[in-house]
């Protein structure tokens, strides 16, 4: 693999670069959206517990202590509750907005390496045709001696490129699944607990 490397020139560190910085940004979303899981079920049966027991400041603190997109919009929501639920509700989707935002944030860091890798591999092909065909005006020759080089250069420039950008995008598409289901969780216990808030409520 190192021959290979060296063998295709001056484009293979850039490209070299672009899976350095993107594995940097895989594993800085693999850490965030890891620390970001929670059982929101069982979340949600806490919660709701707490409030009916012990009423929705309680409920909040142990939204605190809790990471978590989930545990983020129901603090936000209960610390508003002496506003009234319309006030709840409202910081609820302000913090569904926030927290998506958070999740979301430094994918397109990703979707830049997808792109430019190859693009970086297409131009050293570009560059590797124009070194063979420079060769075979030199020598004034086409044998596959005189343009072998410029041509292992060409294609192993684009091999590098579009591998590095398939393995950033299969790490994309992973992140992606997750976020949607994360978001997803996030508006189901969303409504679950404006529906047991409102519950509360009217048993008042």
């Amino acid at each position: 693999m190192v021959h290979y490397f060296l063998e295709g020139g001056s484009f293979m560190w850039p490209i070299l670069i672009s899976l350095i910085f993107g594995l940097a940004f895989v594993i800085e979303r693999a850490y965030s959206l890891m620390m970001s899981a929670v059982d929101s079920q069982t979340f949600f049966d806490e919660i709701s517990q707490s409030i009916n027991e012990n009423g929705p400041e309680a409920a909040a603190q142990v939204c605190e202590e809790t990471g978590g997109p989930v545990a983020a919009i129901f603090h936000a929501g209960l610390t508003k509750m002496h506003r009234g639920l319309n006030e709840v509700e409202k910081a609820i989707q302000n913090a569904g907005a926030i927290e998506m935002a958070f999740l979301e944030k430094n994918m397109i860091w990703l979707n830049a390496v997808i792109t430019i890798a190859p693009m970086l591999g297409f131009t050293g092909t570009v560059v590797g045709m124009i070194a063979a065909f420079d060769a075979i005006k030199a020598a004034n020759d086409i044998s596959p001696a005189v343009v072998a080089g410029g041509i292992s250069q060409a294609l192993l420039t684009t091999a590098f490129g579009l591998i590095v950008a398939m393995i950033i995008q299969t790490f994309q598409n992973v992140f992606v699944s997750r976020i949607d289901k994360l978001v997803l969780d996030m508006e189901e216990q969303s409504v679950k607990i404006m529906d047991h808030l409102y519950d509360q409520e009217a048993k008042k």
